[in-house]
């Protein structure tokens, strides 16, 4: 965190981060980027005079947050670490979906538009030649093997996802609401996990994504993640990240891809819920398996 502004303007190059960063951001264009006092307070949403007063503040970036960002704990440097990489790996398989949609559908009578904006529950629509929406999609990515998915269900680890029974039932709510079909599309690349690419993100960013958890006045966790991600993934040479970024790509793409429709997930459940549903079939489960 030895130049925080510098990494607020490289984080959030065009937006204000949240509350209280946007101060500090606020000071960085100020100073690095020659802007006008005026002007910085306008875009960063506060105002000149508050703006000034930190400009003068002996410790900027202590006065801004109200304290000095404390050092890093092993435990919530891991927590941040394993969710930067999780959202990482979800907005490329994301990117690596549009890509093969574009490529295998190949018309404009099916139109997909980015959904992920809107916090719901899906991540994309799909629209007709007329305009009107036709279907839902949501991408799901897995890196984590069932090991023991032959002894235990009875399938091939390769062949094994994980789907949240609370999302097929979400997703049945709104197909039921909307009249209208709601798809998952699943990818996995066996060992490629929120833990493995959480390692290779800088300190830095770490630390930052990591502000909201340590310091009660920093709100806005999930944006600020949302930001590092994007940042990563569109411009990985900023941070040497580059061949890592295109190795994790070329896996997600050269993955098996699985479709499945809501309805036929909760036929599924149905059916096998005591075949594939280990945790349904022994005794104190949680207790015998506390990692699981």
């Amino acid at each position: 965190m030895d130049d925080l502004l510098g990494l607020l303007t490289s984080v959030f190059p065009t937006e204000p981060p949240p509350k209280p960063l946007h101060l500090l951001w606020a000071v960085a264009l100020v100073r690095q980027s020659n802007i006008d006092l005026t002007e910085a307070a306008h875009r960063a949403r506060t105002t000149p005079r508050r703006l000034a007063t930190l400009l003068r503040a002996r410790n900027v970036v202590s006065e801004g947050l109200g304290s000095t960002p404390p050092p890093l704990t092993d435990q919530v440097e891991g927590r941040a670490r394993q969710s930067l990489g999780q959202l990482v790996i979800g907005n490329l398989a994301e990117r690596v979906f549009e890509e093969i949609y574009r490529d295998t559908v190949g018309t404009t009578d099916l139109e997909l538009k980015d959904d992920r904006g809107s916090r719901g529950k899906t991540d994309y629509l799909v629209f007709n030649g007329e305009g009107r929406q036709v279907f839902r999609i949501n991408i799901k990515f897995h890196g984590a093997l069932f090991r023991r998915a032959v002894e235990l269900v009875g399938l091939h680890p390769e062949d094994c996802f994980a789907l949240a029974t609370y999302k097929i039932h979400a997703a049945l709510n709104r197909q039921d609401t909307e009249h209208l079909p709601y798809i998952f599309v699943i990818v996995g690349v066996p060992g490629l996990t929120g833990s493995q690419v959480g390692e290779f993100v800088p300190q830095d960013l770490v630390h930052l994504a990591a502000l909201p958890r340590m310091m009660e006045r920093v709100h806005g966790v999930r944006q600020i993640e949302d930001s590092i991600v994007e940042v990563l993934t569109v411009h990985p040479e900023r941070f040497q990240l580059a061949p890592e970024i295109d190795s994790y790509v070329n896996q997600i793409r050269s993955s098996k891809w699985f479709v499945l429709s809501a309805r036929r997930a909760e036929q599924l459940l149905r059916e096998k819920l005591f075949d594939r549903v280990y945790a349904l079939r022994v005794r104190s489960f949680a207790r015998n398996y506390r990692a699981a």
